[in-house]
């Protein structure tokens, strides 16, 4: 009895110190600015480039180096982006340089998540300047702060930026994300302790809105992210957009991480979906601690729990089964090929388009050729400045110089788009040419 009475006592202080282990670092933060009055106070460009590798990215901590392959942030990117946005930069230093004294707050934050999840593993937390595409994130179990937005605040000055972009982010600095650091630390801390998603759009959702939706209740506040007010508000189209492109994969960016444009003015809305889902999840739980666990804990690979998760979330309008079908339905195809029938053997080598006919008008702007199974060197050449859409925009055709006794093989995409923005039908043309 003794020795099991020490036993516990022993991994009791075992389990204490390793769940208080995480450490924060700042030096990437300091080192950056080091490098920005380097670098802008030289119009020389290799002589920029060499200070932002002697004093940032060559003295970069482990963080650093993961945030950069997280967010694919290249040399090059630092580099335009200081020299681009001087006003936005010289406005948020102050702010980032608070860094260094955050630690004991945001540790705080962890001790608070613990409280409703007692599993939580440690995790190292990086205080990173980037090149603006992160307020945070996270890679191999590490918590990684973009500071330069993480840490700006509403005088943070945003003048400088494209026109595309300048709206999203003042309401992004208005709303003061320096004041909500913690909450933002804490998100990206539940990340640590997750499953990563599978490879599409559903599952990106639940698990940015999970961590979301953990972060607050940890915390004990509502969240800050505009994306979850206005969806509170304007759930039914909202969702029905949703609905409709949930399926697609290349819309991750019209939903999450990214600027790109959507009809709401709204980025990251995937976050509400996700966030939505979570509470509705945890609304419905009898066991409220357990339900944390569960959300934490999903496993994305195991299509059964995430069906069973989606189910009990009781968001969507119809079943997964149904929005699919839907979606499948009014999807666009390709009807066939003008000049030949696909997959002939003895087409004219002299053919010079190929114009392809689709099942209805599309929008006369997305288009997508990609290679097929048999790669480059089974591609026609063609001029891609000589590629037109029909009056009608129910045909698509391509200039091409064929080859004879060829096999030519290419694909029409998913990014061509009908008028109400449902992707094609992935669609295979393959021939070859006669001697």
């Amino acid at each position: 009895m003794k020795n099991s009475i020490l036993t516990s006592i022993t991994a009791y202080f075992l389990f204490s110190f390793s769940v208080n282990a995480q450490k924060v670092f700042t030096t990437d933060v300091d080192n950056f600015w080091t490098a920005y009055d380097k670098i802008t106070q030289t119009k020389d460009s290799v002589l920029q480039y060499k200070y932002l590798n002697d004093d940032y990215l060559s003295k970069g901590t482990e963080g650093l180096k993961l945030i950069r392959e997280a967010r694919n942030y290249t040399d090059k990117d630092y580099i335009n982006a200081i020299n681009s946005y001087p006003k936005f930069w010289n406005s948020v230093r102050k702010n980032t340089l608070k860094s260094k004294n955050l630690s004991k707050d945001l540790n705080k934050g962890i001790k608070k998540l613990r409280l409703i999840y007692p599993e939580l593993k440690p995790a190292n937390i990086y205080f990173t300047i980037g090149a603006l595409r992160t307020n945070g994130t996270i890679k191999n179990g590490r918590v990684l702060i973009g500071s330069e937005l993480a840490l700006a605040d509403k005088n943070t000055v945003t003048e400088e930026f494209p026109e595309n972009q300048r709206n999203a982010r003042r309401l992004y600095f208005d709303s003061e994300p320096i004041n909500d650091l913690i909450l933002l630390n804490v998100h990206e801390y539940v990340h640590t302790q997750q499953k990563l998603p599978a490879n599409n759009l559903l599952s990106n959702v639940i698990y940015e809105g999970i961590a979301e939706f953990v972060s607050t209740k940890a915390m004990n506040v509502p969240s800050v992210a505009p994306a979850i007010a206005y969806g509170k508000k304007n759930n039914e189209k909202v969702r029905a957009r949703f609905e409709q492109e949930m399926f697609t994969l290349n819309n991750l960016n019209k939903w999450l991480w990214g600027d790109s444009p959507n009809e709401f003015g709204i980025r990251d809305l995937g976050y509400y979906i996700g966030y939505q889902m979570a509470e509705n999840y945890y609304n419905q739980a009898n066991n409220k601690q357990n339900a944390i666990k569960e959300l934490i804990e999903l496993d994305y690979a195991n299509e059964a729990v995430i069906e069973d998760y989606v189910t009990k979330s009781n968001y969507f309008s119809k079943t997964l089964e149904e929005l699919q079908t839907d979606y499948e339905s009014k999807r666009p195809t390709v009807l066939g090929i003008k000049q030949f029938n696909n997959y002939s053997k003895n087409v004219d080598p002299k053919t010079k388009e190929i114009t392809i006919n689709f099942s209805e008008p599309l929008n006369g702007f997305n288009t997508g050729i990609d290679y097929g199974e048999l790669g480059e060197t089974a591609f026609p050449k063609s001029d891609f400045k000589k590629r037109y859409w029909s009056n009608d925009n129910k045909s698509w055709t391509i200039p091409v110089e064929l080859e004879p006794n060829k096999k030519y093989q290419f694909m029409i995409t998913s990014n061509f788009r009908n008028t109400t923005n449902y992707p094609l039908k992935n669609y295979l043309i393959e021939f070859e040419t006669s001697k």
